[in-house]
């Protein structure tokens, strides 16, 4: 029991210090230069995206799972909604200051939740159940290491 609280504190620090190495690279990192190969997007694209999933599909799933007994999630098509929702001239901090807080705003909610409240359920509508609030962070801190790589090449 001891390692698996060991591991989920060492996976929210993780979270922030992932999340501050992200926004410090897309600061420094030129616009146009760093490109995601399917989609084609820019940095700043790729900031809004990863903000907008960090908060939209990670951050509400642990709220959710949070408050709700298993709660059922829909699928999120982040390309649909970057086509639907990017605005280009957004300010980059905001961006970043947004993605910041929201994970922020989560680590601070789990910080101290209960060793059972991690393997609280919920659903995912294509993905079936099983989902638990642990899970949705190691998803929401792979993701966000996924466009680190991304944006650091």
């Amino acid at each position: 029991m001891e390692q698996l609280l060991e591991y989920r504190q060492h996976l929210l620090d993780r979270y922030e210090q992932v999340t501050r190495q992200f926004c410090e690279a897309v600061e420094t990192a030129p616009r146009q230069k760093v490109q995601m190969e399917a989609e084609g997007w820019d940095v700043h694209q790729i900031a809004a995206h990863t903000r907008d999933t960090e908060k939209l599909v990670y951050g509400l799933r642990v709220r959710r799972t949070l408050e709700e007994e298993n709660p059922l999630f829909e699928n999120f098509d982040g390309e649909a909604y970057m086509d639907e929702h990017y605005r280009a001239d957004e300010p980059l901090a905001s961006i970043l200051t947004e993605l910041r807080d929201t994970v922020r705003a989560n680590v601070a909610r789990l910080r101290h939740l209960p060793s059972e409240a991690w393997t609280r359920p919920s659903r995912h509508e294509t993905c079936g159940g099983g989902f638990t609030i642990q899970t949705w962070v190691e998803r929401g801190l792979a993701h966000i290491e996924e466009h680190l790589k991304t944006v650091t090449g």
